[in-house]
């Protein structure tokens, strides 16, 4: 049992190491735009170690560079991370019954990437024990955080000279799209993903980002107005 626990894990490693190679950009873009948006190096750590979640740090820099009222820094950040609300409850049925240390730290250090992996494996493979799921979600981040707080760090540290030609903005469209495009899997799925694209266009120009709130909520109506519709044609 130990060792079957134990390959878990490192096959939770072999599965998340690919997301490295857009993590790390991606963390050092941030790292990069934070300082020269006027965080010093331990405003930019803290942000990392204690939000660690990129969009919503980015979204709450924009916020902050655009003087946005803390409310709205705050609304804006709550919304980006939504999500994650979501990711939790479709997690619960597989990771419910473990340990609430383990529920703890497995809510803390839930990025796109560990949920996206974790539900994956976690369908596929529906006989894994409560440890056995757990060692896989953790085993998904060992390179993934320590990537992200490293380059963040680096990134606030020598950002001003990285060549604009490296581009590193290419990592944020990369790994969403990467991650989303596989998920896409039913008409409520599809419905709410395109609902938050039109909107979010349509409503680019309102200030303070206030178009992604909208959104946000209007994406997660649909999907479940979506869904609860495809379930009354199936009963």
């Amino acid at each position: 049992m130990r060792s079957k626990s134990q390959s878990m894990l490192l096959q939770g490693a072999r599965d998340g190491a690919p997301f490295v190679l857009v993590v790390v950009p991606f963390a050092l873009l941030f790292g990069v735009v934070a300082t020269e948006a006027g965080l010093n190096v331990a405003e930019v750590m803290g942000m990392s170690v204690l939000v660690i979640a990129g969009a919503s740090q980015f979204a709450a820099l924009q916020q902050m560079v655009a003087d946005a009222p803390i409310v709205m820094i705050l609304a804006t950040s709550l919304a980006v991370n939504l999500r994650m609300a979501m990711y939790s409850a479709s997690l619960t049925p597989y990771l419910g019954a473990a340990p609430l240390w383990q529920r703890a730290l497995a809510a803390y250090m839930m990025v796109d990437q560990s949920y996206m992996l974790g539900v994956t494996k976690f369908e596929s493979v529906p006989e894994l024990g409560v440890a056995e799921r757990m060692r896989y979600y953790f085993g998904t981040l060992i390179l993934i955080a320590p990537s992200w707080y490293v380059a963040s760090l680096v990134g606030a540290l020598v950002g001003k000279t990285i060549p604009p030609e490296f581009a590193l903005d290419f990592a944020m469209p990369i790994t969403f799209l990467a991650m989303i495009a596989p998920m896409l899997r039913t008409l409520a799925h599809v419905a709410a993903a395109a609902t938050s694209v039109i909107v979010a266009l349509a409503l680019a120009g309102l200030p303070y980002g206030t178009g992604l709130l909208i959104a946000a909520i209007g994406a997660m109506i649909v999907g479940a107005s979506t869904e609860v519709v495809l379930e009354r044609r199936r009963a």
